[in-house]
């Protein structure tokens, strides 16, 4: 049994698989991904992480009198009672609409009224859409390549699907920017509404790629009739669709999230479907629970997760954390899950280093982009031995920004100067 994978055999892999156009291919971007937008010296992030949009979001809602608190504080400190001792803010927005369920007709829950938890559920969402109400800096980030790989490839019949956690615009702003026609699930031009049937019966024309944001978004809102639908603009203020769980909701909040976790199940279900993950972690269950259930049923499915960072990493004491355990014993129990972190891999079931075998080089220039070497002088142990010179390699296509470059590479880089014109 081998403890290393060829991170330049994987890489040849992944481009031959990208360059079929028969297979359902489709790409699942999450959190991480704005995190790989290259920004101007103290903007960065564009847009942060979990942990730092939940970090934000606390600052700006917690009680700045330390000596008297406020319904946030109260918020925190019941869904800390239910054992979820470092709560995310989608846990939070979660708890807030948990309990706004069974408030109705209630005088209080947990100490918060339903009037309580209703503005708490506006004040959240009005935080979240404030930090991720922005847009991308220039046309050459990692979505433009995206976007631009898209638009320049031939799918015949298959077109791409791409499934996105995230509630920013970043995605539809590089589409449109770059010319790729998507469908989003909503239709109309006045108040485009959500339609089912396009979705279940894909309905939809051929050359347009999908993009179905599972979470819901910062331009989702209900009208008047309790229906969903997808504003033109951000409307400051109201209380936007996000819908970070599978909480059943009243019928018109569950119906896109239950809907497109749906489409998500029917993608990997197709015969030789790929789905391509950068900046998730797979730490939302209910995703896990879908993926892993569509891969277990159709043994011909494959996901690639592009995780970014190293599997391990070292407090200041210097005791060694694992980053993506739940990951990898995914990828090892699922053949058709493979894990990629910088520096180990789990592949067909077997976790190892990345190493590159004799037998091939890195001459490729996009393959040599995404692999890099780092080389270590051991100490000779004895006097009489000879310093041993070790290389260690990293595959680092978990950061966005390198498999931006990839995709770019795979067309040819003058395809990709985007006509500033347009």
């Amino acid at each position: 049994m081998s403890n290393f994978h060829d991170p330049v055999r994987q890489l040849k892999y992944l481009r031959q698989t990208l360059s079929q156009n028969k297979k359902p291919l489709g790409f699942f971007l999450s959190a991480g991904c704005p995190l790989a937008v290259n920004m101007p010296e103290g903007k960065s992030p564009l847009i942060p992480d979990i942990a730092g949009l939940t970090k934000f979001v606390s600052e700006e809602l917690q009680s700045k009198d330390k000596n008297q608190k406020n319904n946030y504080d109260l918020l925190l400190e019941e869904l800390i009672k239910t054992g979820n001792k470092n709560p995310n803010i989608e846990d939070i927005l979660s708890f807030v609409r948990g309990l706004k369920q069974v408030s109705i007709g209630a005088k209080d829950v947990r100490g918060l009224t339903e009037n309580d938890l209703k503005k708490l559920e506006k004040d959240i969402c009005k935080k979240i859409v404030e930090k991720t109400n922005v847009g991308l800096p220039n046309r050459e980030t990692p979505y433009h390549q995206l976007a631009q790989w898209i638009h320049l490839i031939d799918r015949g019949d298959s077109p791409i699907e791409c499934f996105t956690t995230n509630y920013d615009l970043l995605t539809e702003q590089a589409f449109e920017e770059t010319g790729v026609a998507y469908f989003d699930g909503f239709v109309g031009s006045r108040q485009p509404f959500f339609d089912l049937r396009a979705i279940e019966d894909s309905l939809i024309p051929k050359h347009w790629t999908r993009l179905w944001k599972v979470h819901g978004s910062i331009n989702w809102y209900l009208n008047l009739n309790q229906e969903i639908y997808r504003s033109t603009e951000v409307k400051a203020g109201d209380s936007c669709i996000i819908d970070p769980s599978h909480l059943k909701y009243d019928q018109s909040r569950k119906l896109p999230y239950l809907a497109l976790i749906d489409r998500l199940n029917s993608f990997l279900r197709q015969t030789s479907a790929v789905l391509i993950t950068t900046g998730y972690s797979f730490r939302d269950m209910h995703l896990n629970d879908t993926i892993m259930n569509a891969l277990k049923a159709n043994p011909t499915a494959m996901v690639i997760a592009l995780l970014h960072d190293t599997y391990t990493y070292k407090d200041k004491e210097g005791k060694i954390f694992i980053r993506y355990e739940k990951a990898f014993s995914y990828a090892k129990d699922r053949f058709n899950l493979s894990a990629w972190t910088f520096d180990e891999a789990v592949i067909g079931g077997q976790q190892g280093k990345w190493k590159v075998s004799k037998t091939e080089t890195l001459t490729d220039e996009n393959l040599a982009d995404a692999i890099i070497q780092n080389t270590e002088t051991k100490k000779a142990e004895c006097a009489n031995a000879k310093e041993e010179i070790i290389i260690h390699y990293q595959l680092q296509l978990g950061n966005f920004a390198k498999l931006g470059n990839f995709l770019q590479a795979l067309i040819g880089l003058e395809q990709f100067k985007i006509d500033d014109a347009k």
